[in-house]
């Protein structure tokens, strides 16, 4: 499940939280209208991306999902931060992260509040 978080965050910053499974149904009920509102008020935005310790990861769908609105808007982000202790998810991100043409950063759990005003500066 993805939930928006508001508290603290910036009004370009476009700010999740994920926990269990994610499923197609949480980008099209939250990530992609999210996405797509901001983007549309703001032209550029900044994605904080927060994983909760029951993160389990994503359905096929919502790879696909998270691919599809990536290449839609790929310049449209300025930096992307991610939040989380899982070893996986953090070399996935290293790994992908070079082929964004924005700045890329991991931050573990203990520094949400670094990764929130870095996505909010």
């Amino acid at each position: 499940m993805i939930e928006q978080m508001s508290e603290g965050i910036k009004n370009n910053v476009v700010a999740l939280y994920a926990h269990g499974m994610i499923s197609h149904q949480d980008y099209e009920r939250v990530v992609i209208p999210t996405v797509e509102e901001k983007i549309r008020l703001h032209a550029k935005v900044r994605l904080l991306f927060v994983l909760a310790d029951d993160f389990e990861g994503y359905t096929p769908e919502a790879m696909w999902d998270d691919t599809k609105i990536g290449l839609q808007h790929l310049t449209a982000f300025e930096r992307i931060a991610v939040v989380t202790n899982s070893v996986w998810v953090k070399e996935a991100v290293r790994f992908f992260g070079v082929f964004v043409p924005c700045p890329v950063k991991v931050f573990p759990k203990e520094e949400i509040q670094s990764a929130t005003a870095w996505a909010n500066e």
